[in-house]
């Protein structure tokens, strides 16, 4: 009989203990406070191997660290071999290689900033130079605008392909 008793206050003792402990715990919003990022960055653009994806386009990287100048302003309005009247205010370029109309990527490797052109002419001729811009389109990407040269990157742009595969067991009739 003192057993059952004495076994019958430990247990009571223990679930008094236990039931106290979480009845009287005060939920504040300080303990649930949830502690944002502020350093987060937004993915957009996806590396791989050397094919970006940004939007709707692939780019494909031709050659990094080569040499971009623009027009002199003296060809403002003369026509380039693709036979267009070449205009210093849009956003063209001439290469030895990429045939007319290839959309390129110029991105300035010393401060990042890129500009999208359409190759509309042949050149540049002179020793060492890989592109020439139009004046807009370097002053765009340009960090020192006095300058009529600078390292670029130059990547082939290419609108990307969808493809969709229906999943298996799924027939149209």
């Amino acid at each position: 009989m003192i057993k059952d008793k004495f076994f019958l206050v430990i247990t009571t003792t223990i679930a008094v203990i236990l039931i106290s402990s979480f009845s009287f715990k005060k939920f504040d919003k300080q303990s649930f406070s949830i502690s944002l990022v502020k350093d987060t960055v937004r993915v957009d653009t996806v590396a791989i191997d050397s094919l970006l994806v940004e939007g709707n386009f692939t780019y494909k990287l031709y050659k990094k660290k080569a040499h971009a100048s623009y027009y002199a302003k003296k060809f403002h309005g003369r026509r380039t071999a693709s036979g267009v009247r070449f205009d210093n205010n849009k956003l063209t370029a001439a290469h030895k290689k990429f045939p007319f109309g290839t959309r390129l990527r110029i991105t300035n490797e010393h401060n990042g900033k890129h500009v999208i052109v359409t190759v509309t002419d042949r050149g540049p001729f002179v020793k060492g130079r890989e592109i020439d811009l139009s004046r807009r389109a370097y002053m765009e990407m340009a960090s020192n605008k006095n300058g009529g040269a600078t390292l670029v990157t130059i990547e082939v742009m290419k609108k990307k392909r969808f493809s969709y595969q229906l999943p298996k067991g799924l027939l149209f009739k």
